[in-house]
């Protein structure tokens, strides 16, 4: 897709036509990955696969879709929802729902004029994994190319109050910055994408402040 030159990706992508669409070299690392990244925040927070979104643009909302639906833990991981922006289902042949995830609502936002992921590759999409046994894929289309629209951006926001109303007793209580140690002080920084913030830093307490700047909105 790219003449062969080398870029990021999530997975090797060699034409979007169903045919070239099948192979996806990569994109069960890939799956493996989000799915590792999602048991970690589950297991370090204590937060709910329930309360949980995968959600991305172009090949990273196919990523989403492909790997939310996979999910091995079946019901117990099933996630609040899935938002696929300008995507599409890759590797469809291979790609099965995991039982107990049938209820996992999609919401897909497509550009009526996009060039790349053509619109009639989100009706495949949907047709497609319907079929397959999932009960809620919303499709929406918006006059615009391979981009995301603001009038879109306001639906995917409804859809996401409507799947992750609030609920505290669920709420994510974060440990406090004085009592981290020099190490997962440092981890938090890097997670929140302050390291540039804290380069030259030397004593704990300038790693306490940048955190504690970061959390309350100063930075």
């Amino acid at each position: 897709m790219n003449m062969g030159m080398r870029m990021p990706s999530w997975y090797d992508i060699v034409g979007l036509d169903e045919r070239s669409n099948e192979n996806c070299k990569g994109i069960e690392e890939s799956r493996a990955k989000l799915e590792a990244i999602l048991e970690k925040e589950h297991q370090d927070t204590g937060l709910p696969y329930s309360r949980m979104v995968l959600a991305g643009f172009s090949q990273g909302g196919a990523l989403s879709l492909y790997t939310g639906l996979q999910l091995k833990g079946g019901a117990d991981h099933k996630l609040a929802g899935i938002v696929v922006l300008s995507g599409y289902l890759p590797a469809a042949s291979k790609f099965t729902i995991t039982p107990g995830l049938e209820d996992v609502p999609v919401w897909h936002g497509h550009g009526t004029q996009d060039a790349l992921v053509r619109p009639d590759l989100a009706d495949k999409t949907k047709e497609s994994v319907t079929t397959k046994g999932l009960n809620s894929y919303e499709l929406h289309k918006y006059p615009v190319a391979h981009t995301v629209d603001m009038n879109e951006l306001r639906d995917m926001m409804g859809f996401l109050q409507t799947i992750l109303p609030a609920d505290d007793s669920c709420k994510i209580v974060l440990k406090d910055p004085s009592d981290m140690s020099i190490k997962e002080l440092k981890a938090a920084i890097r997670k929140a994408g302050l390291q540039k913030d804290a380069v030259g830093f030397t004593e704990k307490r300038e790693f306490i402040q940048l955190l504690n700047d970061h959390r309350s909105g100063k930075l």
